[in-house]
């Protein structure tokens, strides 16, 4: 469902909305728009009951969304969405490229491969702390010892790093380490690290 805010809405008037939502059991995504805010909720099993919200004050309309995947879907939200990263964009109009090797091995091939991936006009370095394997005897990655090549490429290339969380105990280092949090395909039936990410 998405709630559609009048552009007169107050901040006051988002909140209790989002409050309500909240107290339901579901999930509130408030999204600021350039004139109206929307907020989507996820979470729910099945329909919720619209009329609970049509008559509270700042609400322009209530659209029932019945797509799966409500969070990317453009009905929730028609303008395309722009991710920015400091002076780096992934959305909109430019071309984001992130590369890099699987994994990080060592300092040398990182660096080297990081030299490149500037030189090419990439924004994103994409190196492998831990390394998804379908054998637990061959090379995982370098694991926490990886962090800090990674940041000194950040430093001395000014990259933004990226790198796949293989696990939910992942993702605090790569919000603590990285910049964008990479879901691999093996990952996508980990819903716990789906939803921690």
């Amino acid at each position: 469902m998405l709630i559609v805010m009048k552009a007169s809405a107050t901040a006051h008037d988002v909140d209790a909305v989002v409050e309500i939502i909240q107290a339901i059991g579901l999930r509130a995504h408030p999204m600021p728009g350039a004139t109206r805010t929307a907020i989507g909720i996820t979470g729910n099993e099945g329909p919720v009951d619209g009329r609970r919200f049509e008559d509270l004050p700042g609400v322009a309309e209530v659209i029932r969304v019945t797509k799966p995947y409500k969070l990317i879907t453009l009905d929730l939200r028609p303008e395309k969405t722009i991710v920015r990263l400091g002076d780096a964009t992934i959305g909109g109009g430019e071309l984001a490229i992130i590369a890099g090797p699987c994994a990080i091995e060592n300092r040398e091939q990182a660096f080297a491969v990081a030299e490149a991936v500037q030189q090419s006009g990439a924004r994103f370095f994409r190196g492998g702390v831990w390394k998804p394997r379908t054998s637990p005897y061959t090379f995982q990655g370098l694991g926490d010892k990886a962090w800090e090549i990674m940041g000194d490429i950040r430093q001395a290339f000014g990259l933004k790093i990226v790198t796949e969380a293989v696990d939910e105990s992942n993702v605090d280092l790569i919000e603590q380490h990285g910049d964008i949090i990479q879901i691999g395909a093996r990952s996508m039936q980990n819903f716990s690290l789906l939803k921690r990410a």
